[in-house]
């Protein structure tokens, strides 16, 4: 199975960015299941219902989120109705929407999905995320109720993220990292055959501090004193993302490479058998 992930959308450069390049992406790939992390794509925080059907529109599978998932109001309610929208699976019982999903891919695998977000310096304070990953594959495991499972960590410590992999590993297809919006170079399959990067980097525009402008960033850094509002950057957007060969008999990785398209970072395009 051929499967890619793109990472946190970012304001109107970034979701364009994915929008136009998604399709031809399936396509030239023969992607049997895409996965777009959309929590910063309505001006950086949060995303609507129209953006979210777009994006699904484009050739993504499942749109999942992280600590923005409620910036928008709106998702408050077409999350209940939307089942490949996922907010993030350990928040409190009762929340509304899912966070984690059975799918068909192209191929007719059965894909497992979940959206977990981790605790160390983030905000809210959820769930004890390992807790909640150990339940997950442990209620539809690799190789029996799933053909494979793909875990998006959202999280801000490397260690957190590092940590929740090798926990998961050999139970989960692909465990990838989104929030802090900067790809890293450590994409990996581990001992146990699950596909790994601490983080898949963001759908956006680079020249700027995280997707946003950098102007304002740069001045609470300097001042601390705040003058405006962060905006999304709307230069040239780079797409950032991890693409992955999941073995159809074991559920597990057999290949992983980087993804990342566009203005201004090193092109890395996916690379399959």
């Amino acid at each position: 199975m051929r499967f890619l992930f793109l990472g946190d959308m970012v304001g109107r450069a970034g979701r364009n960015a994915v929008f136009a390049a998604l399709p031809g992406l399936v396509a030239d790939y023969r992607l049997d299941f895409v996965v777009v992390n959309g929590e910063n794509a309505a001006g950086g925080f949060g995303i609507t219902e129209d953006i979210f059907r777009e994006t699904v529109a484009s050739g993504a599978d499942v749109v999942t989120t992280g600590n923005h998932v409620w910036d928008q109001r709106e998702a408050l309610e077409f999350c209940t109705r939307e089942e490949r929208f996922l907010r993030p699976l350990n928040y409190p019982k009762g929340a509304p929407g899912n966070g984690s999903g059975l799918y068909e891919a192209k191929n007719g695998a059965r894909v497992l999905v979940a959206n977990i977000m981790g605790r160390v310096f983030m905000s809210p304070d959820l769930d004890d995320p390992f807790a909640c990953a150990d339940h997950f594959v442990g209620s539809c495991p690799l190789g029996e109720q799933a053909d494979a499972v793909i875990v998006d960590f959202h999280a801000e410590a490397t260690s957190e993220k590092q940590a929740m992999a090798h926990f998961l590993d050999g139970r989960a297809s692909v465990v990838v990292g989104t929030h802090t919006h900067v790809p890293t170079a450590d994409h990996q399959i581990l001992t146990g055959g699950t596909a790994f990067q601490s983080d898949a980097g963001m759908c956006g525009d680079y020249d700027s501090s995280l997707g946003m402008e950098k102007e304002e960033p740069l001045n609470r850094f300097v001042t601390k004193i705040p003058r405006g509002r962060f905006e999304a950057a709307q230069g040239p957007a780079t797409i950032c993302g991890l693409a992955v060969e999941i073995s159809d008999r074991t559920g597990l990785a057999e290949k992983v490479s980087p993804v990342r398209i566009g203005a201004r970072l090193q092109e890395q395009r996916p690379d399959f058998w």
